[in-house]
């Protein structure tokens, strides 16, 4: 049973800034010069990938609910009632 449902745009972005916790952390124990900067390409990267995959998992699932749905024969649902007389 699952707990919950895959979001993977949430991992990438996630992903991102734990990339960029390790550059700043290799920077302050002197492993490396990180310079101030590369925060920016890759924040903007990260996060613009994120919400790239966000939206394509949407799509994908959006489609897939579409196409599972019981609603998509051309019958109407109800022939009487109020429903009919709009």
């Amino acid at each position: 049973m699952l707990l919950h449902e895959f979001r993977p745009g949430r991992m990438i972005a996630g992903l991102t800034a734990l990339a960029l916790a390790g550059l700043y952390a290799g920077d302050a124990t002197g492993a490396w010069t990180t310079p101030w900067y590369v925060v920016f390409p890759v924040l903007f990267g990260g996060l613009g990938t994120a919400g790239l995959v966000t939206w394509i998992v949407y799509r994908v699932r959006r489609r897939s609910a579409r196409s599972r749905s019981s609603d998509s024969t051309d019958a109407p649902a109800s022939t009487s009632g109020s429903q009919a007389m709009r």
